[in-house]
């Protein structure tokens, strides 16, 4: 079913670009962005994912590097029943995580230095499970194939500022390029946050299951949400059509829950957590208790004996 709903998507991402190509330039220009469409869609499945990790400086940590950190990865990703994926560190000070990959064979997860320094062990533990549950429900690819296209249909609807109206062969000539300026990237944001918001909360939920705490993802996503809007992120500032791929919009100004944010509202998130939570019998389950903590959380031994109250730096 992912894989007919990543067929569908890109299906409607490349209508998308050859109806940008159309009104720029007419059937040539269609065709044109057909070819560039389809030629984005075979490099974007297998390269995305290094684009995606090159564009935010994404460093690659080993257990030599990083022991903590990619331990904590180790376990996380048997209890999910995954491959282990390769383990990135980006130097930001916003609060923050993602996971790209074309399948959990061939998957990452990322994380910021600000998530890293700034959360509990358990509340990293609940970020980077949702990252992985990402990569089992096989969301990586589609996320990352769509913040491609999403920013090659805004970057060519930017062009059309640079053309005249008076080209014949342009069907709606300056009006059609106006209003291509202005729907196509809407248009490519709008399948963006269909795409995400649904999956984030079946994420939330999967993570939820896999670290066996829903109260630590909750916990983070109260903090980063916090973080996020006073701690700018300005590579995803300078690459928007990538917000949806982070665990909390990485974007200023983006707080309601209204048609045109990429992400559902923390809020919701949170109750939604708070009932599984009630459901799974879990309380808040700091770590190293005794009557909050699940029998199937994952063994403190992995990340040290006082990982209730550590932080960063990890590497």
């Amino acid at each position: 079913m992912n894989y007919f709903r990543t067929a569908i998507l890109l299906a409607g991402m490349t209508a998308l670009f050859m109806a940008v190509g159309f009104l720029l330039g007419g059937r040539s220009g269609m065709m044109i962005a057909l070819v560039v469409a389809a030629g984005m869609n075979i490099f974007s499945y297998w390269n995305s994912d290094k684009m995606v990790l090159s564009m935010y400086g994404a460093r690659q940590v080993d257990r030599n590097s990083a022991p903590e950190f990619v331990g904590m990865i180790e376990e996380l990703a048997g209890r999910a029943q995954l491959p282990m994926p390769r383990v990135f560190i980006m130097d930001n000070p916003q609060p923050n995580a993602f996971a790209t990959g074309r399948n959990p064979q061939n998957a990452a997860v990322a994380a910021t230095t600000g998530l890293l320094n700034s959360l509990s062990r358990e509340e990293v533990a609940g970020v980077m499970a949702h990252e992985l549950a990402h990569i089992k429900n096989h969301d990586t690819l589609t996320m990352t194939i769509t913040a491609t296209l999403a920013g090659a249909i805004s970057m060519l609807a930017n062009f059309g500022m640079f053309f005249g109206g008076r080209d014949n062969n342009r069907p709606f000539g300056a009006i059609g390029t106006i209003v291509m300026m202005v729907l196509a990237p809407l248009a490519a944001m709008v399948v963006q946050m269909a795409i995400s918001r649904s999956r984030e909360y079946e994420a939330d939920k999967l993570g939820a299951q896999i670290c066996g705490q829903p109260m630590w993802l909750a916990s983070a996503l109260a903090k980063i949400s916090n973080a996020a809007h006073q701690v700018p992120n300005m590579e995803a500032e300078h690459n928007p059509a990538t917000a949806h791929m982070f665990i909390i919009n990485p974007l200023s100004g983006e707080r309601m829950d209204n048609l045109f944010s990429t992400h559902p509202a923390t809020e919701n998130r949170i109750a939604a957590l708070r009932a599984l939570a009630q459901q799974m019998g879990a309380g808040d389950g700091n770590w190293g208790g005794t009557s909050a903590q699940p029998t199937s959380a994952p063994r403190s031994g992995a990340w040290g004996t006082d990982a209730g109250t550590r932080r960063g730096p990890w590497g």
